[in-house]
């Protein structure tokens, strides 16, 4: 029992740092290819381009202001939403748990940076000729995949609790 919950934990704490690793290395090395290159255009081609930008915003640059206040506020709500998660975690089981968990690692990598740098750095940016989406680093992919994760295991689970209550 002991080391069934000790290796469910160690696996719940790789997902989470495995996330936050990758994360941190992504970025550390597109901040030194930055400052090496001199340019924050880094890579360009038909429909990606990695340039570098420093987002004080949410996810996607949304609420990006340059006021310390708002900023400090915002960094606070991301600090409590991610405690929140944290406890979401340790109640659920499964999938939802593991959506939740690449969730919780995306987000201490970008709270990281907020904390050490004071935004977020995000360079991976999709586009289509002129349309380009918003610019988005390694901690959102997670952040995303895990949000849908989440969405999909909502939307079938309670399909299934629909044809549950008709039989």
């Amino acid at each position: 029992m002991i080391s069934k919950n000790l290796t469910k934990n160690f696996l719940n704490f790789l997902i989470v740092a495995l996330v936050y690793g990758l994360d941190r290395i992504s970025k550390l090395y597109i901040i030194y290819l930055d400052k090496n290159n001199f340019d924050s255009e880094i890579f360009t081609s038909a429909y990606l381009n990695i340039t570098l930008i420093w987002n004080r915003g949410i996810a996607f640059g949304l609420f990006s202001f340059d006021r310390d206040t708002f900023y400090n506020v915002l960094s606070a709500v991301i600090t409590f939403v991610v405690f929140i998660l944290i406890i979401m975690a340790i109640k659920n089981s499964g999938l939802k748990r593991y959506s939740l968990l690449i969730i919780i690692g995306g987000a201490l990598g970008n709270l990281h940076d907020r904390l050490f740098f004071s935004a977020v750095p995000d360079f991976i940016d999709f586009h289509v000729g002129d349309f380009h989406w918003f610019i988005f680093n390694v901690s959102d992919i997670f952040i995303t995949v895990g949000v849908i994760g989440m969405i999909l295991l909502e939307i079938l689970g309670n399909n299934k609790n629909d044809v549950n209550k008709k039989i």
